[in-house]
């Protein structure tokens, strides 16, 4: 069926006369066209904003998480920095404790050894023996606080039993000083007693004296000893004494050993208990070869039986 069209006339302002040719049909097309058009640019237009939109929204959500894993990271690496300070303190805390352990060692070998003690049962240099029974049930896993309470009671442990044990080092020393140096034992390798504290017939004069030592008998050139450790205070020739040998061993006492045949230390020489001092003669008021020993406490002449050996 043929669609009618129509013309349409008019005139320009030069008197012309110009005809338009209008189809209904070809109108609606173009109509239908531009609208569809108009359509599809709305729709691309609002497509590509859309996409634009979730675009700058997922790029808002990869900021957001960037930022916070730097935050994280950061965490971590504050945390890394504490753990690390945490492990220099504790290395600190160990490397003292191991230091102090090892002066403890090296104490309690030095205590076994001045205390005369048995050193297979205190050997310090392995672990003590320890043991029992495993209770399953009763086992929990240390936590940090946990240890950390352990490592300062076992600070404060070895802390103490060091000042003990220091104490106890000094009165053992204390002790084992006084011992050397207290007057004991033989003052001669080899003798007899020929004379005793006390009264006794002058075997000069034959009158009643006062012996204020004792004397041992022995060969000549035998070695006369130090009967504890000291210092020589007098070596030499004394009236009556003959070649004396005289030694401070503190707190008071001092010990003589006169009519020597010679003498084998001098002045200021510090000397130890059973160390020859002289050799045995018959210098001085002597009847024969013999050590006459003295024993002085407190400037005053004392019973050398209390101390020595005479048999």
């Amino acid at each position: 069926m043929h669609q009618a069209s129509h013309t349409i006339l008019f005139t320009s302002r030069y008197g012309r006369v110009h005809s338009l040719a209008y189809d209904p049909r070809r109108t609606l097309y173009g109509l239908l066209a531009a609208t569809l058009a108009l359509l599809g640019a709305v729709l691309y237009s609002g497509f590509h904003l859309g996409v634009n939109t979730e675009a700058h929204r997922q790029l808002a959500e990869v900021d957001e998480l960037q930022a916070l894993s730097h935050r994280q990271q950061a965490l971590i690496e504050d945390y890394r920095s504490s753990a690390r300070d945490h492990l220099d303190a504790l290395a600190l805390r160990l490397g003292r404790m191991q230091a102090q352990l090892m002066r403890l060692d090296a104490l309690g070998e030095r205590l076994v050894t001045q205390a005369d003690l048995d050193a297979s049962e205190f050997d310090f240099s392995i672990a003590p023996p320890v043991g029992g029974p495993n209770d399953s049930m009763a086992l929990t896993a240390a936590t940090v606080p946990d240890f950390l309470g352990m490592l300062d009671d076992l600070d404060l442990a070895v802390s103490d039993r060091t000042q003990k044990l220091g104490v106890l080092e000094q009165l053992i020393m204390n002790r084992n000083l006084h011992e050397r140096i207290m007057p004991s034992g033989r003052a001669v390798e080899k003798g007899l007693l020929s004379s005793k504290f006390g009264k006794r017939i002058d075997p000069f004069t034959g009158k009643i004296e006062q012996h204020k030592g004792i004397d041992v008998a022995g060969k000549a050139g035998t070695h006369v000893l130090a009967t504890g450790d000291g210092v020589v205070i007098w070596s030499g020739a004394r009236a009556g004494y003959g070649n004396l040998v005289e030694i401070d061993h503190g707190n008071g006492i001092v010990t003589r050993y006169g009519h020597n045949q010679s003498l084998l230390v001098k002045v200021g020489d510090t000397v130890h208990r059973g160390q020859p001092i002289a050799l045995m003669g018959s210098t001085g008021r002597s009847t024969g070869p013999h050590v006459h020993i003295e024993v002085l406490r407190d400037g005053k002449q004392v019973n050398p039986a209390k101390y020595l050996s005479t048999g």
